[in-house]
Parts: C-alpha cells; sequence; structure tokens
C-alpha cells in the first residue's frame, strides 16, 4: 500500500506456548482522510529468532488492512464488519491496537490466504486475471469475485508446497495430529498422485507390488512411472450382488510366498480399503501379513477419509496399522473437488522420498483454493467433539448417518428393492466392515437396468446418484446431506417401483443363476502370462486388430467388465481364448465392458512385437 511503512520493533520477544517468539511490528501511514498518519503494531510469531520474509509479508499485509479499514471509516479500536470477514484473522490486541497473526492459528492456511486476498496491492504475478479484475465474465458471474480474488499463487506469506515452512507446513501438522499420521500431505491432483507417489516411494524398477486386479486406474499408472511388477490377487467376490469386495489376508500371504519363492522382491501391498460400495477389507490383519514380511502396505482409503470421527464407522486404514493411507477428503469431509491427502505413518516409509515423489506428480502451480479447503475441511471435523471416534450430539456426522439410516430403512420397504448391508452381502470371508453412509440398491426387481434407472431419476425426478451399474445403484450421504435429499430420493423409488416392477426374469438385468454362473470369480479366466510390465506395454507401439485375432497377443489396453468390475485383461498380459470368450458372454448377456478403445468390442489395442 502505498504511503505504509512497517518496521520490526523488538517491543516484545516473550515465548508463546512455550514454543513461539512473540514480536510487534509498528506501522505507519497516511489515512487518506485529512487527518495526517495513522499507527499501530501487529503482533508476529515466529519459531526462529529472526523474522522471516513470510512472516513479516503476513504483518505488513494485517497493516494494509487496518489502514484501508480506516480510510473506510473503521475507528481505532474498531473493525469493520467488511473488514473482519475479509481478513480471517485474530482480533486486536492490547494497547497498539494491532492485528495477531500467529503459528497457533486454528485454520492457518486459509487465513492466510484471506489475509492475501484482502491486500490493496498492485499485483504483476500470475494468475493473469488478477484477483478476478481481468477474469471471463462469464466466469466471474457464475463464480463470484471471492473465487478469483483467492485464487493466488506461492507468494511468500502463503508458503511453499514443495518445502513447506509455514502455513502448509502448520495445516499439515494440524492435519497429521487430527488423523493420526507421523506426516501428512495435501494433495491437489487427487489422490490419484497419492498413489503413484506412494509407490514409486516403495518400489524400485522390477520390484513387484501386490494389488487386486480390480483396483484403481491410479495404481497401473503407479507402476508406469515406477517399472513396479504386479502381482495380482482375485479380490472377494459377491455373487448376490455381482460386485467384487476386499482382499483376504491369506491371499496377500499367498502372494508374498509366491513372489519370494521365485526370487522376486515384494516392494509394497496395495489394497483398496473401503470399495467404492463401502465394504472394507480386514487391514489390521493385512498389515500383518506385511509387517510380518518386512513390506509397506498401502491403502487406498479414498473412500474412507470420514472413518476416524465417529464411533459408528469402521476403523481408518492407519488405525489398523497401514504405513500410508491415501484419502480423498473431498468426497465426504467437504473439501473442494480434486483436493485429498496423504497420511503415513511408521518408518517403513521415508516421508523424505515421499515428498520428493510427489514433486514429479503434482502441479509445480497448486491451487490454493483446494490446498486451504483441506486445511478448512481438517479444522471442522476438529470441532464438535468428534476427534477420538466420539459421538458428538450434534456433529454433521451424526446427522449424516440419521439421514442413512433413514433412508435405508424406508428403501428397504420399497417392493422390488434390495439394500445392501451386512445381512444381503454374499462373502465367503467375515465382512471386517460397511461404510453405513454408502447405500447400494438392487434393482433386478425392475424392469429396467441401472442406467436407464439413473436417467429416470435425474431427469424426471432431480436426483443424481453416485454410480449407476447393470444391476446396482449407489448413493453416497455426506456431510452436506439433508432431509429433503432423502425424501426425494425415497419418494422416486416409491414412483419407480409402482412403474417397473418386473413380472419375471425377463426384465434387462440377468438372472441370479446366470450371474452366478458367469461372474463367479472362481471362474474368471484370469491370464497366466505376462508378456510385458505396465511400463514396457504403455510406451510400446500399439496397432488395433480384430478381437478374434488378438489371441495371444499382448494387450496394450485396460478390459474390464461390468459385472463385475474385475479386469479380465490388463496392459502387458497376453489375451487368452477363454478371456475373449469370456467377454463375449458378458456382452451377450448386457453387461459392459470398459477400457477399450471401442465400446463395442469389435476391436482391440495391441503392444506391436
Amino acid at each position: 500500500m502505498a504511503g505504509l511503512s512497517l518496521l520490526q520493533q523488538p517491543l516484545r520477544c516473550a515465548p508463546s506456548g512455550g514454543r513461539l517468539l512473540a514480536r510487534d511490528c509498528e506501522w505507519r501511514a497516511d489515512t487518506g482522510t485529512g487527518n495526517g498518519t495513522a499507527s499501530g503494531k501487529v503482533r508476529i510469531e515466529s519459531r526462529r529468532a529472526r523474522v522471516c520474509r513470510r512472516e513479516f509479508s503476513v504483518a505488513r499485509s494485517c497493516a494494509s488492512i487496518e489502514v484501508q479499514e480506516r480510510r473506510n471509516g473503521a475507528g481505532d479500536r474498531e473493525l469493520s464488519s467488511a473488514g473482519e470477514e475479509n481478513s480471517g484473522v485474530a482480533d486486536f490486541y492490547g494497547s497498539g491496537g494491532g492485528r495477531g497473526v500467529g503459528a497457533d492459528s486454528d485454520i492457518p492456511l486459509l487465513e492466510a490466504l484471506a489475509n492475501c486476498a484482502a491486500q490493496d496491492a498492485a499485483s504483476f504475478h500470475f494468475p493473469g486475471h488478477r484477483r478476478g479484475r481481468g477474469a471471463p465474465s462469464r466466469m466471474l458471474e457464475t463464480v463470484g469475485h471471492g473465487a478469483f480474488a483467492h485464487d493466488l499463487p506461492e507468494l511468500p506469506e502463503l508458503d511453499n508446497l514443495f518445502s513447506p515452512d509455514g502455513v502448509i507446513a502448520e495445516a499439515q501438522a494440524k492435519a497429521a495430529e487430527l488423523f493420526g499420521a507421523d506426516a501428512t500431505f495435501f494433495l491437489v491432483n487427487g489422490s490419484t498422485c497419492g498413489i503413484q507417489a506412494s509407490v514409486m516411494a516403495t518400489c524400485r524398477p522390477g520390484d513387484f507390488l501386490i494389488l487386486p486386479r480390480n483396483c484403481h486406474l491410479s495404481a497401473t499408472s503407479a507402476m508406469v512411472l515406477s517399472g513396479a511388477l504386479p502381482k495380482y490377487v482375485v479380490p472377494l467376490y459377491d455373487r448376490r450382488w455381482g460386485i467384487a469386495h476386499g482382499v483376504s489376508p491369506l491371499s496377500i500371504h499367498t502372494a508374498i510366498t509366491e513372489v519370494k519363492a521365485q526370487g522376486g522382491r515384494v516392494g509394497a501391498v496395495l489394497v483398496v480399503s473401503p470399495t467404492y460400495f463401502g465394504v472394507c477389507s480386514s487391514i489390521d490383519a493385512v498389515a500383518k501379513v506385511c509387517h510380518d514380511n518386512g513390506v509397506p502396505l498401502i491403502v487406498d482409503e479414498a473412500h474412507g477419509a470420514h472413518f476416524r470421527f465417529h464411533e459408528d464407522l469402521p476403523e481408518s486404514a492407519l488405525e489398523q496399522g497401514a504405513d500410508i493411507a491415501v484419502q480423498s477428503t473431498h468426497k465426504v469431509l467437504g473439501s473442494l473437488t480434486q483436493s485429498s491427502m496423504l497420511h503415513v505413518r511408521g518408518a517403513r516409509v521415508s516421508q523424505e522420498v515421499l515428498g520428493r515423489c510427489l514433486q514429479m506428480v503434482q502441479s509445480t502451480s497448486p491451487s490454493y483454493l483446494l490446498l486451504s479447503s483441506l486445511d478448512a475441511a481438517r479444522a471442522q471435523m476438529s470441532e464438535g467433539g468428534q476427534f477420538g471416534r466420539t459421538r458428538g450430539s450434534d456433529s454433521r456426522l451424526d446427522r449424516a448417518l440419521v439421514y442413512a439410516r433413514n433412508a435405508r430403512e424406508r428403501l428397504k420397504a420399497i417392493p422390488s428393492l434390495s439394500v445392501m448391508d451386512e445381512d444381503t452381502i454374499d462373502s465367503s470371508e467375515s465382512l471386517p466392515g460397511l461404510d453405513p453412509l454408502r447405500i447400494t440398491l438392487d434393482l433386478r426387481g425392475l424392469s429396467i437396468d441401472g442406467y436407464e434407472v439413473d436417467d429416470i431419476l435425474r431427469l424426471e425426478f432431480g436426483v443424481i446418484a453416485e454410480l449407476p451399474a447393470l444391476q446396482t445403484i449407489t448413493f453416497a450421504v455426506s456431510l452436506g446431506s439433508c432431509e429433503r435429499d432423502i425424501d426425494m430420493l425415497v419418494d422416486a423409488f416409491v414412483a419407480l417401483s409402482s412403474r417397473y416392477t418386473s413380472s419375471g426374469t425377463d426384465g434387462a438385468t440377468m438372472p441370479p443363476q446366470d450371474q452366478d454362473q458367469l461372474f463367479n470369480s472362481s471362474i474368471l479366466p484370469l491370464p497366466s502370462a505376462r508378456g510385458l510390465s505396465p511400463r514396457n506395454a504403455f510406451f510400446s507401439k500399439t496397432v488395433k486388430v480384430d478381437v478374434a485375432d488378438s489371441v495371444g497377443k499382448i494387450c496394450a489396453e485396460l478390459v474390464c467388465p461390468y459385472p463385475p468390475g474385475i479386469p479380465v485383461i490388463r496392459p502387458g498380459e497376453v489375451i487368452s481364448e477363454d478371456a475373449i470368450s469370456y467377454l463375449r458372454r458378458i456382452v451377450k448377456n448386457g453387461g459392459s465392458i470398459a477400457g477399450l478403445s471401442d465400446a463395442t468390442f469389435s476391436t482391440i489395442q495391441i503392444c506391436q512385437e
């Protein structure tokens, strides 16, 4: 701000909380009101003996805000309501009338971003919209000026994601404490980059990564990046629902034993828990198997970031002994889409190596809207007595669980529908846990399939599902759900049931006996030979051939039939006659195949010799 001078004054240098040094910075500026100059003090706190550039910049921005408030008519001792809303910083303190910004802020990153957005500054940095002044008008009308004002780059007071020592470090430390981790990394490229970095940090080229065949696509890209080799295990399959669940500890033990017997090295084990449908694996038992063999356990916990915060939810992966848990904070806990966290615990995985790997898969221009939303979501879950897996009488999770239970009971009462729960899941193993906020319905009692149901719900009833499939549809209840949402969901299915109830097995989905014959995981034609590593397959030249001519060739695509949602062929694997026959039966019986460039399953991409 023009006319603003800021001088560090060693007026106070006292311990704060036993670990911080508090200092005052005095400022003077022309108020522009004809009353000459105004002055005041801003308190800053530091763990360092000297005040660094970041802290000095924060002090300057706070003084700028206060001067602007005085120019707008705020008194020497009062904040305008607009100033308080925009600044998001602490109250005045002491006789100096200064504003405090310290490392003990409850939401350090969000508050620092608010301070910067409120600066009256001449900006010559990126992004080019200059805090909204140059933003596209239609976008500005849609999302508002605030989104652009807070869309800032890595300014000194906002810290550096790749080498944090300020507000990002503070925010990540608070998240680690809340989630029970030794360290937490904020992710702006989604959980995908967390999985990629985790595999890169644990697997050297040629190491084996043990993982289920129904893992997320990010696991395949992680093997391409790291050079790891896959050792797949078959997930537990639910014939009743036509859905693949988690993995058994025995299958992980067998896979580790087989790799070691062949002279290989297991870099890590990666499991998905909970699944998209909310079904958990026995992480504690899997962790014991891994650690007994000196192998770190990575858990793709994208759908379970909320588990730690309520006693009616399954235990989190870290609570059960996982070394790394990657969570999509945005799915349930309210941060912005694409924002996630990676939590690490114990010494089996180097935090330093993880940080280096994340630098390779995260943007060097991270969105502070995403980063600050992670800080805010963490702060929200710290409120209301939720930390420590206790039930808060007015907590958002309590309400969400009540809504989910209400929806389940009402949907169970509707003819032609079944609701997935502990009583209806068909598994050869005991069920370690099921997320009650995930509601999956069996639609085989209707004469239309799940994709048609999804279209009708969205277009006619204004109800939007999370995941439609051939014979099921899944809905996610979260902190933002409300009673009206539940009423709309139930009312829509009451109408659908009366309109589309099937009188027999002539509907759009397959009879249960046919599914049992077709989708039992014990008869899946899993490839017995790997032609190329995922990395070599990815970089190979490819050619498209007729499916009939692909037998014996090396596949360059992911081929995943639904149901059961278990990939039959992955990149680098040899295509077998059994696999082609199986996939054709899937399509003939109304199933679909994901991952192919040719949705008709007439052609397939193969690696050239």
